[in-house]
């Protein structure tokens, strides 16, 4: 279940309002002693979590299945995609229980699926519950946006559980993070090793659009990891029209961007690049909406 993003924060009976975490979506899956995690795009990642695998296998229960975010927290306890990039701790900040004890919970109301939650989940080194910010939504968001959350995700209580996108989820954003596919790549200058910048596109119905470049946000490691990823998927000709000068790449990888808007002819303004996304398909990487 996806949550459909809402351009202002908004308070109605009836809903709750959490915290919006910055990491990578899983489907945690508990049949017996057989744990799995699996990505959005369905990539299993068991063998990425070994903590988290761990924690949830000794949970009492013979079929399990539950939604959250495999997040990694900085010191103010705030889940960054950047330092689960850096091989910060991963923890598993569940939100909604799916199945129990052979049960199919999904079109019972989320207020059940959460007492069901609740009930069934302790908190440990490897797991959270999703952090409910105020009982308000303006309020909720004010505390999102003074603790420097990613946003929040408003959610009805009413709603059942449905794949896809919803209006019964709603998020609103905080902190501006999009995914963005890399089309290409300058020349470094000076001291920089590899590359320079970045080519970012996003699709617009089904054409790319160029949205500009980013420098910054590289260590010397991830210089070197992504100068290797890019070189089987070098192409003589650009994926996007008028591209900057540069070395053009098939527009297979997403990378997670932050930055401060998109301009008025779409363009990232201070873009800063966090990491690889591996869980996103780039077909799925929209332009933003402004």
């Amino acid at each position: 279940m996806l949550a459909t993003l809402v351009s202002e924060p908004f308070d109605e009976s009836g809903w709750v309002y959490e915290e919006k975490y910055d990491g990578i979506r899983i489907l945690a899956y508990k049949e017996g002693s057989k744990v799995t995690l699996l990505s959005r795009n369905d990539k299993d990642r068991t063998g990425s979590f070994p903590g988290i695998v761990a924690t949830i296998r000794s949970l009492p229960v013979s079929t399990l299945l539950l939604d959250g975010e495999v997040v990694a927290l900085d010191r103010d306890k705030i889940s960054r995609f950047q330092v689960l990039q850096r091989g910060g701790r991963a923890r598993y900040a569940v939100f909604d229980c799916l199945f129990l004890n052979g049960k199919d919970l999904r079109r019972k109301t989320l207020t059940t699926r959460r007492a069901a939650l609740e009930k069934e989940i302790s908190e440990s080194h490897a797991l959270i519950l999703s952090r409910r910010l105020a009982a308000n939504g303006l309020e909720a968001f004010q505390i999102a946006k003074k603790r420097g959350f990613e946003g929040l995700v408003a959610k009805r209580l009413e709603s059942v559980y449905v794949g896809g996108r919803s209006r019964d989820w709603s998020k609103v954003k905080v902190n501006q993070e999009d995914e963005f596919i890399i089309v290409g790549y300058t020349e470094p200058a000076g001291s920089r090793e590899h590359f320079g910048a970045l080519l970012l596109g996003a699709y617009k119905g089904r054409m790319l659009q160029y949205v500009g470049k980013v420098g910054t946000g590289f260590d010397r490691k991830n210089l070197t990891s992504l100068y290797r990823k890019f070189q089987p998927l070098k192409r003589k000709n650009a994926a996007i029209e008028n591209l900057p000068r540069g070395t053009f790449l098939s527009p297979k990888l997403v990378a997670q961007i932050s930055y401060t808007e998109l301009t008025k002819d779409r363009k990232l303004r201070h873009p800063v690049f966090l990491g690889l996304r591996d869980d996103k398909d780039p077909k799925d990487v929209s332009l933003p909406q402004t």
